[in-house]
């Protein structure tokens, strides 16, 4: 398959350029707004940058990968919806719920496939589970704020572009988790949302919240800016109580607790979790199926943020 990256300036356009190869796939073309960003990923890609949208979008890819800074991407999807062509949608794919859910129904309305690669939903601690779950605990902790300035996307920090801090950029993975867990509407039951050790910045560094489901089961996502540095990593934890298994994912190690005792599953890397995201949808794309996340997902995900941050008072 042929896959166009559009908006390279994210900083996740290496983990889908990376993702896009592993899956067997070529990149077709790459575009960003700033023709100087695009030219510098292509030539570390070894690619070919293109200096117009018609240049990526007329060939006709197979899949066009959609990302960049919440301001521009809007208009930018949508041109890719007015194109027919199917979309990876990576987030922030704009400031606020309402103008993604303007995004949503133009492409229902155009019958197109379009993926959000939140793709922690690939957890094995989410995979083949034996029954409903009682509780889980979804938390990322990575380093602090000064790494988005550094990786040239300081806007992450502004909540009027960003649409939030931690809670919306890094927990919004185990908020969908838990919705795609949850029986029923999800309630929530406290929200802690707060500057904890970066009190000059804009943005939460820290939140802690608690839901639960109609059945009762309780959901915890805990996300923050708190960790020392990206150099030593960060803290990251996927884990589901169900009736005789209980599962502990770590990234590099996934530990199952069972009646029978102690085991473990193969694990799936943090990064390396976009490669198997890339490579399913392709596969759901080629077989006519639905994407994993859709866009409806990534919808329901940002109203529920958008009541967390309401209830915190923040």
């Amino acid at each position: 398959m042929n896959i166009a990256l559009l908006g390279v300036s994210h900083w996740h356009a290496v983990m889908h350029a990376d993702a896009v190869r592993h899956a067997g796939a070529t990149i077709g073309a790459v575009w960003d707004w700033d023709p100087n960003c695009a030219a510098r990923f292509a030539a570390a890609q070894d690619t070919i940058a293109v200096r117009s949208l018609d240049a990526a979008l007329v060939p006709r890819p197979d899949l066009v990968v959609v990302m960049g800074h919440p301001a521009h991407v809007p208009s930018l999807a949508e041109t890719v919806i007015s194109a027919g062509l199917p979309m990876l949608l990576e987030k922030p794919a704009a400031s606020d719920t309402a103008t993604l859910e303007h995004i949503a129904e133009q492409a229902r309305q155009a019958h197109l496939f379009v993926a959000v690669p939140l793709a922690n939903r690939l957890s094995p601690a989410l995979a083949d589970l034996p029954a409903p779950v009682a509780h889980a605990h979804f938390r990322i902790v990575n380093g602090p704020p000064q790494r988005y300035r550094d990786d040239g996307v300081g806007w992450v920090l502004d909540p009027a572009i960003g649409g939030g801090g931690a809670l919306r950029n890094l927990g919004i993975h185990g908020i969908d988790c838990a919705l795609s867990l949850g029986q029923g509407p999800l309630r929530i039951i406290s929200a802690s949302v707060a500057r904890r050790m970066h009190a000059s910045e804009l943005v939460e560094d820290h939140a802690l919240v608690v839901l639960g489901d109609a059945a009762d089961a309780l959901f915890t996502i805990e996300a923050g800016y708190t960790a020392p540095n990206m150099g030593v990593g960060g803290d990251f934890e996927w884990r589901t109580a169900t009736s005789g298994r209980y599962c502990i994912d770590r990234g590099a190690q996934v530990t199952t607790l069972q009646d029978d005792g102690e085991g473990q599953l193969a694990p799936l890397l943090p990064t390396h979790r976009y490669r198997a995201f890339m490579a399913d949808t392709l596969a759901r794309l080629g077989s006519g199926r639905p994407p994993l996340v859709t866009l409806d997902n990534y919808v329901a995900a940002m109203r529920l943020i958008d009541a967390i941050y309401e209830k915190a008072g923040s």
